[in-house]
């Protein structure tokens, strides 16, 4: 966005965080001012921009993230429940797998759940970012009750999530949105979530 030379009006919409260092260069306003519109993704994100950065309010608007609703289904009943995790790993995976652990373990709580996990950088083809992550990944491949199936595409995900009862997600990365929460609600999933970031917004008061 920096070297775009021609006379047309311009927008520029941005996923990224306020500290992330792609959009620093929105500090100056000769930068800001190359823009018609900067598109934010929740309200939040283009606060922590007016705060950080000193983006002018008016330069923005927010037009949150959607996708296409999951079709009606009914969950599987009886006593087993089934959670799930669909990120990547650095945003909070080794926290829920201690969580995991500690439930079963010490307080013997969960016995009766199995913890489904679709997680790696394959999703990004940044596979060599997975390296610092393999002791996690053999972790959750060596854990009682939990399942790791690595990356896999949007439609097994959505499937997946109509065979689910809860989205378990102590994120710990301050997420601009979260399509994973979005479409784990769209599921009829509970989703049990930190206020961290754009979380809350994103699940309107839906999640736990």
């Amino acid at each position: 966005v920096r070297e775009l030379k021609d006379d047309k009006q311009r927008i520029l919409w941005i996923h990224d965080l306020a500290g992330d260092p792609e959009v620093q260069h929105l500090k100056e306003p000769e930068n800001w001012k190359k823009f018609e519109k900067v598109v934010f993704v929740s309200h939040w994100q283009q606060f922590c921009f007016e705060v950080f950065l000193a983006l002018p309010p008016d330069r923005g608007v927010v037009i949150q993230n959607a996708i296409h609703p999951l079709p009606e289904h009914k969950k599987p009943k009886g006593d087993k429940i089934n959670v799930c995790y669909f990120s990547t790993p650095h945003r909070g995976l080794s926290v829920l797998l201690e969580a995991w652990e500690y439930m079963q373990n010490e307080l013997k709580l969960g016995l009766n759940a199995e913890l489904n996990i679709y997680s790696s950088f394959q999703i990004y083809d940044r596979p060599h970012m997975d390296e610092q992550f393999r002791h996690i990944y053999k972790k959750a491949t060596e854990m009682e009750g939990v399942h790791y199936h690595g990356t896999v595409t949007n439609d097994v995900i959505r499937t997946m999530l109509e065979q689910q009862h809860i989205m378990a997600y102590p994120s710990i990365y301050q997420e601009t949105s979260c399509i994973t929460a979005i479409e784990a609600m769209s599921a009829g999933c509970l989703c049990v979530v930190p206020n961290l970031g754009a979380l809350p917004e994103t699940c309107a008061n839906f999640a736990w």
